[in-house]
């Protein structure tokens, strides 16, 4: 493939500057646990949703979406309706809530209602998932960059991982707020210029890509018909969205974490409501780029090179999006998209790392030294991002090396780990019978499921039981969650009620007690203890 001119490699070194220098200029803010994890809770609401926004299009969306969207339909976009849906149904309640029960983490919420087990099952669910994340969005760049410019893909991990890590150690997480609203702007200025780029180039104009477009399906969201069972279907798409978004909303500190470094709860819910609102018509330009891309390469006539076509004698998809890129995308603006390809990595790997290192102090780390000072666990919580990410380079790194596959035990061993979370949180919030008990039979219930499913019938389908899984491997985590929720609440009835279950930690007792609190943010006694000492 071609290497980049000297314009884009310009853009590209100003992109990292940037980031490097914003990163190091909230270092010397970062003298306690309060500013590192949370922000100090001030960061405007529009400067949290743009966080918010460049933490989800992750450089997986840059590629898969494109690559989705050429290959077939748009119907990877259903799940995303979900991140306004769930928004609109629980955001109000879910959001307020969070930012008066708990003080950095997430999982504070479910010790007060079943107890520190169920806080550190949960936390290590969280941890599990995203360092397979993590490890996977680093990978995907090199197919994208490389291809494009030739280097070396474990030069581009490492040179990413490396900056990633330096400002997300040293600027907390004001570091990775605002250099992803840097990271947010340059993505929306990338899949822009990309439209740009293919509609001034189409073959007989835009109308010509989309009559043709239109009359081959390309941008139909699936098949209608009410099919649980088949890959694909827009109901199935529907309902996986929906449980993904509400275990992101209620269940995923990368998510609460931000509701807690807003100002206020209205500020919290217009930040997280502009996230949201941004998604949408992003994860459609995606969806457009693969489609006129589809539509050029139709109408043109134009022949891949060799290296682009598969073993099967058909190109491969993945390969087109970089391809077009270093082809015919003037100089500058390939700069522009590289950059913002950069961006898609970092913005997703600094906001984990972050997060992972707020859940390893506040859920581990002070739960074994309780009598530890703020500084003691601010030094921990550095040492936890230096840590997590450079194991997540050496997982990038590995996956480049060893393909994809070679990881299918691990990502299937996460899978497992990682279910139920959204049905915890359902059985939690709404049901004030639910105890320990019941919670810990659904989800061992939940995990045997989602072992049985993930191994013998998953997308890294390993064993042949005779009796194996053939639902879409989207449904193994939907199952998952309602296994957790209905398994619990049932079995929740064959052991005494918790009296200990305090009513304001369910979503009946929060609405009563809700009429009593103002805008003021509630700052829970631990924390407030250190911050006002």
């Amino acid at each position: 493939m071609n290497t980049l001119r000297p314009l884009d490699l310009i853009v590209i070194a100003i992109y990292f500057v940037a980031v490097a220098a914003i990163g190091l200029r909230f270092a010397r803010r970062q003298t306690t646990t309060e500013a590192y994890f949370v922000a100090r809770r001030s960061i405007p609401h529009w400067a949290m949703g743009m966080s918010i926004f460049a933490t989800i299009i992750s450089s997986i969306t840059f590629i898969a979406y494109p690559g989705a969207a050429y290959k077939g339909n748009w119907n990877l976009l259903v799940p995303g309706f979900m991140a306004v849906g769930i928004l609109l149904l629980l955001g109000t309640t879910l959001i307020a809530f969070f930012r008066h029960a708990v003080g950095m983490s997430a999982y504070e919420y479910f010790e007060k209602r079943f107890g520190y087990g169920a806080r550190a099952y949960s936390a290590l669910a969280f941890t599990a998932g995203h360092f397979s994340k993590m490890g996977f969005v680093l990978f995907t760049i090199t197919a994208a960059i490389c291809g494009m410019t030739g280097w070396d893909k474990y030069q581009v991990i490492m040179v990413v991982g490396f900056v990633t890590i330096l400002y997300t150690l040293f600027g907390g997480l004001e570091a990775v707020i605002w250099t992803e609203v840097l990271q947010g702007i340059v993505k929306l200025c990338g899949v822009v210029v990309v439209i740009g780029v293919l509609l001034h180039i189409m073959p007989g104009g835009p109308g010509a890509a989309f009559h043709l477009a239109s009359e081959q399906h390309k941008m139909s969201l699936g098949s209608f018909d009410f099919d649980l069972t088949a890959n694909g279907n827009f109901w199935v798409m529907l309902l996986y969205g929906s449980f993904w978004y509400l275990q992101k909303y209620a269940a995923d500190q990368t998510l609460v974490q931000r509701y807690l470094v807003a100002k206020s709860d209205r500020d919290a819910l217009k930040g997280v409501a502009f996230g949201a609102a941004l998604c949408i018509p992003a994860w459609t330009a995606f969806m457009l780029v693969g489609t006129l891309l589809w539509a050029y390469y139709q109408l043109s006539g134009e022949t891949f090179p060799p290296n682009l076509i598969g073993k099967d004698g058909k190109v491969i998809v993945d390969q087109v999006f970089p391809f077009f890129l270093t082809t015919k995308i003037p100089a500058g603006l390939a700069g522009i998209f590289m950059a913002a390809l950069f961006s898609a990595a970092m913005s997703t790997m600094s906001s984990d790392l972050n997060c992972l290192s707020a859940v390893g102090v506040e859920d581990y780390y002070r739960k074994l030294r309780p009598n530890s000072t703020d500084r003691q666990r601010l030094f921990i919580g550095k040492l936890i991002v230096a840590v997590c990410g450079v194991i997540a380079v050496g997982i990038g790194a590995f996956i480049a090396r060893k393909g994809e596959s070679a990881l299918a035990l691990y990502y299937a061993a996460t899978a497992i780990v990682s279910a139920g979370l959204a049905g915890m949180f359902l059985l939690a919030f709404f049901s004030r019978r639910a105890n320990r008990q019941g919670l810990w039979i659904g989800i061992t219930t939940a995990l045997i499921f989602t072992a049985w499913a993930t191994l013998t019938g998953g997308k890294y389908k390993m064993l042949d039981l005779g009796c194996n899984y053939s639902w879409p491997d989207v449904m193994i985590g939907v199952i998952a969650h309602v296994i957790v929720l209905v398994v619990g609440y049932g079995a929740s009835w064959l052991f005494p009620a918790d009296p200990n279950v305090k009513s304001e930690w369910t979503f009946w007792g929060w609405l009563e007690q809700r009429k009593n609190l103002g805008e003021k943010v509630v700052i829970p006694t631990t924390v407030a203890a250190e911050v006002n000492p």
